[in-house]
């Protein structure tokens, strides 16, 4: 799964972001997280036992504003409102230094 981000120097061109990682239960985080990214990370994996985590810094490096995808059995037959609710109270001690968060709940 890759993302794409439009390229500032050349409008228009979509270009692979080296800042988006994946993991399955028998993959291991990758080490390539950035602090606050790896903090979310952490804390999301402990909570759900995800069978899919993605957590990106689309802020460009600052931490201000946050993507993630998380697919977890924990959402199963719960509303999307009550799902994100889940995930924004293991968060919120985070969303105090952060302006935005795109958040993307699978139930599996």
């Amino acid at each position: 799964m890759y993302a794409f981000t439009r390229s500032l120097i050349r409008p228009g061109l979509f270009t692979r972001s080296a800042r988006t990682f994946s993991t399955r239960p028998s993959n291991p985080p990758a080490p390539q997280l950035d602090d606050g990214e790896a903090n979310i990370y952490h804390k999301l994996k402990e909570k759900f036992n995800p069978s899919e985590l993605l957590v990106q810094d689309v802020s460009g490096g600052c931490g201000s504003f946050y993507a993630i995808t998380i697919a977890s059995d924990a959402f199963k037959g719960i509303p999307i409102v009550k799902q994100h609710r889940m995930v924004n109270d293991v968060l919120k001690k985070e969303f105090e230094g952060i302006h935005g968060l795109q958040l993307k709940t699978i139930p599996v």
